[in-house]
C-alpha cells in the first residue's frame, strides 16, 4: 500500500512503468500463436523485442513485418505504435473522459511529464487537441498515400497499407509492410514526400502546434517554438547536403540514381536519420563516413514533447549556445533575445551526459556479446536504438538473445528513461539548500 502510495506522488515513474505495462501486454500478445503467419509462436524474445520498438516508436525489427506477423500481429503492432506515438497516459486520459470520470490532480502532473509542458493549466484540453491534430494528420496522411498505393495493391489492401504507413511515418515508428522499407519505391515523389512530411510533423511537438495555432505569424512565437523549428530545417538541409556529398558516386546508395531520384533520396535519408526508421537506400551499404555521420543525427534526435526520440533538437541547441556564449566571454545564454534559465542549460548538459553514458554502456555490452561484429555498426544499432529512430544495418536480426533484451532495454531508456531521470534530477535542483559550503577553485582543461 506504502508502494502503491508512493508511485503516485512521482509522475516520472508513473510515465515509466506504463510504458513498461504497454511493452509487457503487447509481447505477451505477440507470443500467441494466433500473431504469427504460420500459426506458430515466435517465442517470447523476438515477441518482447518487437513490442518494444513498436511502444517505443522506434522501428527496429529482428523479423521482417509483412512475412513474420499474421493480421493480428500487425493489429497488435500498429497499436502499440499508436499508443506509444500519442503517449501511454493520452490513452487513459481519453478513455476516462469517455467513461465520464475525472481527471485528478495527480493524472495531471503525470499528463504535463509527458507532454513536457511547464503548467498545469488547461491539460485535459490539450490531450484533446493533441488526439483530434494526431488522428487528422494520420487520416491526411492515409488518403494521400492511397493515391499511389490503392493503385498498386488493389482497393482493400491499398487502404490497409494507407493507414498503417501513416500512422507508422506520423509517429515516427518506421515499421512496413512493404518488405524492404522504401528502396522499392526510391523514385517515388507522392510516397516518399508524404512519408517524409509525415514524419517531420510528428517530430516536431504537440507544443509547437499549439503554440503556432494561438499566436498564427512565426514572430510571435514562444523561443521554444522558434529553436524548435529553425533547428529541424537546419538539421534537415545539412543532413540532406551531407548524405549526397558522401554518397553521390556510392554505386550501392545513390550512384546508380538519375539526378533527381539522388536528390530525393538524400532528403529521404536526412528527414528519416534523426525519428523513423524507414529507409530508401540499403543502410549496410554506405560508407563509414555517412554511418558516422547518421549516428550524430540519430542522437541528437526529434524534439521535445514529440513522437521522437534521442537526445532532442533543443538540448543539442542549447548546448551550442552556452559553448558559443562561454567562448565568446558572455555571461548569459541568449535565443532571440531572450535568456535560457541557467537551470535549463543545467538540465540539458545532465541530459547530454546521460545519453552518452547509456550509449556508451550499451554498445560496450554488444562488442562484448557479439565478437564478430563491427564495432561501427554495433554503434550504429545502439544509438539507432537510444534515438528510437530504427534504421538498421542489418545486425539486429542476427544477434544473440542477450542482445536482443539489452536492445529492448536501450529502446525503453530512450522513450522515457532519460526525460523521467532529468525530471527527477530536476525537481532535486529545485530544492534550497540549508547549508552553504565555502567556495573552491578547480583548474580544467
Amino acid at each position: 500500500m506504502k508502494l502503491f502510495k508512493s508511485l503516485r506522488k512521482n509522475p516520472p515513474l508513473i510515465l515509466g512503468l506504463s510504458f513498461a505495462v504497454l511493452i509487457l501486454l503487447g509481447a505477451l500478445l505477440l507470443t500467441l500463436p494466433i500473431a504469427s503467419a504460420d500459426g506458430h509462436s515466435v517465442g517470447f524474445i523476438d515477441a518482447l523485442f518487437t513490442a518494444s520498438s513498436a511502444s517505443c516508436v522506434t522501428g527496429l525489427t529482428v523479423r521482417n513485418t509483412q512475412e513474420t506477423w499474421s493480421a493480428f500481429g500487425k493489429i497488435v503492432i500498429l497499436l502499440c505504435i499508436q499508443i506509444g506515438g500519442l503517449g501511454t497516459m493520452s490513452l487513459v486520459t481519453i478513455l476516462s473522459l469517455l467513461l465520464r470520470k475525472r481527471i485528478g490532480l495527480r493524472d495531471r502532473m503525470v499528463i504535463k511529464e509527458q507532454l513536457n509542458t511547464d503548467t498545469l493549466k488547461g491539460m485535459v484540453r490539450m490531450i484533446k487537441i493533441v488526439v483530434l491534430f494526431t488522428l487528422a494528420v494520420e487520416g491526411l496522411g492515409a488518403l494521400l498515400l492511397s493515391i499511389r498505393l490503392i493503385p498498386l495493391y488493389g482497393f482493400k489492401t491499398g487502404l490497409i497499407y494507407s493507414i498503417f504507413h501513416s500512422i507508422s511515418a506520423f509517429c515516427n515508428a518506421g515499421f512496413d509492410l512493404f518488405g524492404d522499407s522504401l528502396r522499392p519505391y526510391a523514385g517515388d515523389l507522392i510516397l516518399n514526400l508524404v512519408i517524409m512530411f509525415l514524419i517531420i510533423f510528428g517530430g516536431l511537438g504537440f507544443q509547437v502546434y499549439v503554440d503556432l495555432w494561438r499566436r498564427k505569424t512565426y514572430r510571435r512565437l514562444s523561443a521554444h517554438s522558434k529553436m524548435v523549428i529553425e533547428a529541424t530545417i537546419f538539421l534537415l538541409l545539412a543532413g540532406t547536403l551531407i548524405f549526397a556529398f558522401f554518397e553521390w558516386t556510392n554505386p550501392l546508395t545513390l550512384g546508380h540514381m538519375p539526378l533527381g531520384e539522388k536528390i530525393l533520396a538524400s532528403g529521404f535519408q536526412s528527414t528519416i536519420s534523426r525519428t523513423a526508421g524507414f529507409y530508401s537506400v540499403p543502410m549496410e551499404s554506405m560508407k563509414d563516413s555517412t554511418s558516422l555521420f547518421m549516428i550524430l543525427l540519430m542522437f541528437i534526435g526529434g524534439s521535445p514533447g514529440s513522437t521522437a526520440g534521442g537526445l532532442k533538437t533543443t538540448t543539442c541547441m542549447v548546448l551550442v549556445l552556452t559553448v558559443l556564449s562561454s567562448i565568446r566571454g558572455k555571461e548569459d545564454v541568449v535565443w532571440h533575445e531572450r535568456t535560457i534559465e541557467s537551470q535549463t542549460v543545467k538540465m540539458a548538459f545532465v541530459m547530454f551526459f546521460i545519453c552518452l553514458c547509456v550509449v556508451f554502456t550499451v554498445t560496450s555490452c554488444l562488442v562484448i556479446l557479439e565478437p564478430g561484429k563491427s564495432v561501427l555498426r554495433l554503434l550504429f544499432e545502439t544509438v539507432s536504438a537510444f534515438g528510437t529512430v530504427g534504421v538498421s544495418q542489418n545486425v539486429t536480426g542476427s544477434i544473440q538473445p542477450l542482445s536482443k533484451l539489452i536492445l529492448s532495454l536501450t529502446m525503453f531508456l530512450g522513450r522515457v528513461g532519460p526525460t523521467t531521470l532529468a525530471l527527477g534530477l530536476g525537481k532535486n535542483m529545485h530544492t534550497k539548500r540549508k547549508i552553504h559550503y565555502a567556495g573552491s577553485k578547480i583548474f580544467i582543461g
